[in-house]
């Protein structure tokens, strides 16, 4: 029975203690979601192509799950937890914009994050 115990009060405390995002992992965030619906740019999920705006759409659905789950801590958790890969299928997403080169929305997201960041520092 003491073991039982130990281990509910231990489940509990990380229950508990679980995460949030920080007020700036927020802020980047939003701004990630902001240079997504003013960029142009295309957005491959499973095979189709779709337009910044409804990319957004999307990932600010899955965005929204993983906050209130706890699941989400950080810009790099949110990127790689939303914005990377189909849950259903496990295939990961693209980025398309004029002029350039197809990349893995991983790269598009973490590289503008990278930007943000070191506008903010100046």
């Amino acid at each position: 029975m003491k073991i039982i115990l130990i281990a509910f009060f231990a489940l509990l405390s990380a229950f508990c203690n679980a995460e949030e995002l920080s007020g700036s992992a927020k802020q980047e965030i939003e701004h990630l979601f902001t240079h997504l619906e003013s960029s142009g740019c295309q957005f491959n999920r499973n095979g189709s192509w779709y337009s910044a705006a409804e990319a957004s759409v999307h990932i600010r659905k899955k965005y929204d799950y993983l906050v209130g789950k706890g699941l989400l801590n950080t810009s790099e958790s949110f990127i790689e937890k939303a914005a990377t890969e189909s849950s259903m299928s496990g295939k990961p997403y693209q980025v398309k914009c004029e002029g350039q080169s197809v990349v893995l929305s991983s790269v598009w997201f973490n590289n503008e994050l990278k930007a943000y960041r070191g506008n903010k520092s100046h």
